[in-house]
């Protein structure tokens, strides 16, 4: 098998996998539903028992689906921002971006501990958190846009990301020291992530968004490769660097901002996704990577999601402790493997 069929091998036993991980991740919960009947209901027949059909359809299937979004689309953010500011450590999280949607929820959540009246009703309600986490996250990525424009050095759009979310984190903590100890659980539980709280109508905008943040990455991808060798380089081979970066940039924002609105921070998939996926590839084509990272990163997140709803149990962990344990210990591997690694 030459090396090009190797590679499309390797990516069409990640789908198949991911397939696989998908059916059993409905198969499996609280509820112990065998996969026969999970196959029935997925292809509009009936499972057996009314409550396997609505469990498999409004609860299951779209928190699945949410898994193989969030997974993917960190994962492809993560790569692009390691590639853009050529830097290992580097994730989806580092423009602030999600720091500001985490704004946007402690201003609503813990805020209302301090304005009180109908701004505790909207605490409440997914909805206005999902919002408050959407505005939050554009207003950061609004002033990060804004800010690349008045730099040149790639290296300094990343700090100023830091420090964006560094702000951000100040904001929060002078608003927690005013905030009650419900509203403190609260904004808490919502920062340890979940995909299970989405309706369809939510997966649709969830989905309509990862489209449009996907759309704007496939002009950049040959370009993606001269980035490896350095911003003079990609210049001399004529790539637009400036709209390149626009466009990662935007991309990354609109899927960190989304992923974020809807499921919570989730930590450690977006940086440890890219490194596997070059690992098992052996290859800096991003034609081939991409892809391949996208399909890793829902493998991962159906699996930590799997994990995390403990089968036949009816405790569900936080997805963010099962992911960061998955992914830190990666993280600590790839720096002891590579002592060279670009910090």
């Amino acid at each position: 098998m030459n090396t090009q069929n190797s590679y499309k091998f390797t990516i069409l036993l990640l789908f198949l996998a991911l397939l696989m991980l998908f059916v059993i991740n409905i198969s499996l919960g609280s509820v112990d539903i065998p996969l026969k009947s999970v196959f029935k209901s997925l292809i509009g027949g009936n499972s057996g028992k009314e409550t396997w059909n609505y469990i498999i359809l409004n609860y299951r299937l779209p928190k699945a689906i949410t898994a193989v979004l969030v997974g993917s689309g960190l994962a492809v953010g993560g790569l692009l921002m390691q590639t853009l500011f050529r830097n290992p450590l580097a994730g989806p999280y580092v423009l602030g971006i999600s720091s500001g949607a985490s704004l946007g929820v402690a201003l609503l959540i813990l805020g209302s501990s301090i304005i009180g009246g109908s701004f505790h009703f909207l605490a409440q309600s997914q909805l206005f958190i999902s919002l408050a986490a959407s505005a939050g996250s554009f207003l950061v990525l609004f002033a990060v846009m804004v800010v690349s424009k008045q730099v040149k050095n790639t290296m300094s759009i990343l700090i100023i990301g830091l420090m964006f979310s560094s702000l951000t984190s100040a904001v929060i903590s002078v608003l927690a020291y005013f905030s009650s100890a419900e509203n403190l659980q609260q904004y808490m539980f919502w920062g340890f992530g979940s995909l299970g709280n989405l309706t369809w109508n939510e997966v649709l905008i969830f989905s309509c968004i990862y489209m449009i943040a996907a759309a704007l990455i496939f002009p950049v991808i040959k370009s993606l490769n001269s980035l490896l060798l350095g911003e003079n380089y990609a210049k001399s081979v004529g790539v637009n660097m400036k709209q390149t970066k626009n466009l990662i940039l935007v991309a990354t924002s609109l899927l960190t901002g989304v992923i974020t609105a809807f499921a919570g921070p989730i930590a450690f998939i977006g940086l440890a996704a890219p490194h596997m996926t070059k690992l098992i590839l052996n290859t800096s084509e991003h034609r081939l990577i991409l892809p391949a990272a996208a399909l890793l990163g829902a493998n991962i997140m159906l699996i930590s999601d799997t994990v995390a709803q403990l089968p036949n149990s009816e405790f569900t962990l936080p997805i963010n402790a099962i992911t960061t344990m998955f992914g830190a210990p990666i993280v600590i591997w790839l720096l002891l493997r590579k002592k060279k690694m670009v910090l």
